[in-house]
């Protein structure tokens, strides 16, 4: 068998072993949820698995640089068709989160969805951070935040994940868990959510690059989201397969999260899933409100 035949066929091997996981029961915890995947990096003489938005092992190695994935070699099993231009008619399903995480519940967004909404701002302890929405792309989602943050349940919360290329070979600052508390020692950071969950949108609609705003669940969990998101600090993170509900980009900040990026994080001995999803960020990140307009 040549180099490319076997290069094909683990690639049809994993594709399979993606859609029989898809199709299994959800039966791991939140922090297992939020924040997990698996990344597909092509490279010279095979496919490699990669973790991503999950920190990992003690030692966990960096992506290989100049790696990248291309749609038909990392499918997308879960994909939401992006909504039609009469979005007038379009109704969201959000439902209760049967996972058992803990969860600050204050109601479920309306159905119908508020689509006024163009830009989010992270109200924070260093200052504004501004997120240009795509509502058309991602209603739900963005639908979503808007209840949410009516609610006021970002107030105060605390951005509880850091991932480097050096911890995961992602980079990211992870938020929207109202119950972690970001401090390098909590076990649970990271499993906390809004009590609901809902379903996939706009995947593969923005890749994953520095500045991107995406929701937070893992591949084998698809169409799971809930409260937390995270915002990509690097173009490592644009090698992640199309899994996660890209609903934004940052216009504004962006110097506030490159700071905090580069101050480095703290590794949590007790992460009780051992997968990196609570090391904190060293510059504490406190979202004090969320607003949308």
């Amino acid at each position: 068998m040549s180099g490319e035949d076997r290069q094909d066929k683990l690639a049809q091997e994993h594709k399979e072993r993606q859609i029989q996981r898809a199709q299994q029961p959800v039966r791991r915890k939140r922090n297992n949820l939020i924040g997990a995947g698996a990344g597909v990096i092509v490279v010279a003489g095979g496919l490699i698995a990669a973790v991503a938005l999950l920190g990992g092992k003690d030692d966990p190695k960096p992506m290989a640089k100049g790696a990248s994935a291309s749609p038909s070699e990392v499918p997308s099993l879960h994909a939401t068709p992006t909504p039609s231009a009469n979005l007038g008619k379009l109704t969201c399903s959000y439902r209760k989160d049967s996972s058992g995480s803990p969860a600050k519940f204050v109601g479920m967004p309306p159905a119908k969805p508020d689509l006024k909404p163009k830009r989010m701002t992270l109200v924070t302890n260093h200052g504004d951070v501004v997120i240009d929405l795509v509502t058309a792309q991602a209603p739900c989602t963005v639908n979503s935040f808007a209840f949410l943050a009516r609610k006021n349940f970002f107030d105060n919360t605390k951005c509880h994940r850091l991932a480097t290329p050096e911890n995961s070979g992602l980079g990211l600052l992870q938020c929207g868990d109202p119950q972690a508390k970001a401090d390098g020692k909590n076990p649970t950071d990271g499993q906390g959510s809004s009590g609901y969950v809902f379903n996939d949108e706009n995947l593969g609609g923005i890749p994953y690059t520095k500045g991107t705003v995406a929701l937070a669940q893992a591949a084998e969990a698809a169409n799971q989201n809930g409260s937390q998101f995270w915002i990509s600090l690097s173009d490592e993170t644009a090698q992640l397969q199309p899994a996660y509900t890209p609903f934004g980009t940052v216009s504004k900040g962006m110097d506030i999260l490159d700071k905090v990026y580069k101050g480095g994080w703290i590794t949590n001995p007790d992460d009780i899933t051992g997968d990196g999803g609570s090391n904190a960020p060293k510059i504490p990140v406190v979202i004090k409100d969320v607003r949308l307009s």
